[in-house]
């Protein structure tokens, strides 16, 4: 992901502080990237930021 409006990798607030459970977030235009912040090199998922914002949502209510 490049290009204009390209964002650096941010990780999750969730995220632990001894690199352990790291996410890392990317945003680019009309997608969100999600990539595991042990393995940057490593597969990376691309959602539209309308299904990352549901499935943020979905995750959210499965916790309460």
């Amino acid at each position: 992901m490049s290009g204009p409006g390209r964002t650096e990798w941010r990780k999750s607030s969730h995220s632990d502080h001894q690199g352990g459970n790291c996410i890392e977030l990317r945003r680019s235009g009309t997608a969100i990237a999600v990539r595991d912040s042990k393995n940057p090199n490593g597969p990376r998922l691309v959602f539209a930021r309308t299904a990352f914002r549901a499935l943020t949502r979905e995750i959210r209510s499965a916790g309460r």
